[in-house]
């Protein structure tokens, strides 16, 4: 009975994914023609998110900054989740729902990217992140599910929204994790051509 529930997971998992190469496909170029415009003029990215998505956001820096899968010049990124007496500072002082909009007009400059996860799509400290993106004149690629929630109707025409259709939050960010790493790659094949077989 248990691996019966496990092997649904997996089969889910690839079904949702097969599903979403079509849909996602335009979005995901969109969103590496973003990254890479605002990596080659001289910008950052910075990411956010909570909880799971936090931690995507995170993996994405390090991905960004260190390497994907072969080596290139160091790009720019930043998870604002990712220095907990800034987060802690903020919180105690201010609005939770603050902590990653405050550092992106802290630290954001129009032509850089705000990479902003949530599965729902309506996480307050997204939400507020976004509206502080556009103040900076930023671009923001979303990544959310359960069609877009609250954060869709805010993003502009020069967004990028790259939508699961989906409603349950683990095959949501599943999908997202692959969506990283096609991110990753497509700027490390912009900007360096591609690559027979990958290490």
């Amino acid at each position: 009975m248990l691996e019966q529930r496990i092997q649904q997971h997996f089969i889910d998992s690839a079904d949702l994914k097969y599903q979403s190469a079509q849909t996602l496909g335009k979005p995901i170029a969109d969103a590496v023609q973003a990254l890479l415009a605002c990596v080659t003029s001289g910008g950052k990215v910075l990411a956010c998110g909570n909880g799971g998505s936090s931690a995507a956001a995170q993996y994405f820096a390090a991905q960004f900054i260190g390497r994907f899968e072969r080596e290139r010049p160091e790009l720019a990124a930043l998870a604002l989740s990712a220095d907990t007496a800034i987060l802690t500072a903020i919180a105690s002082a201010s609005d939770y729902s603050e902590v990653f909009a405050k550092q992106v007009r802290a630290l954001g400059q129009a032509g850089d990217v705000l990479l902003a996860l949530s599965a729902s799509g309506s996480a307050p400290t997204v939400l507020r992140a976004v509206q502080a993106a556009h103040e900076r004149e930023m671009t923001v690629v979303a990544l959310t599910g359960r069609g877009g929630g609250e954060l869709a109707p805010l993003l502009r025409e020069t967004d990028v929204h790259i939508c699961v259709p989906h409603e349950r939050t683990a095959r949501i960010q599943e999908v997202h994790h692959l969506t990283l790493h096609c991110l990753c790659d497509g700027v490390d094949t912009q900007l360096l051509g591609e690559q027979e077989n990958p290490a």
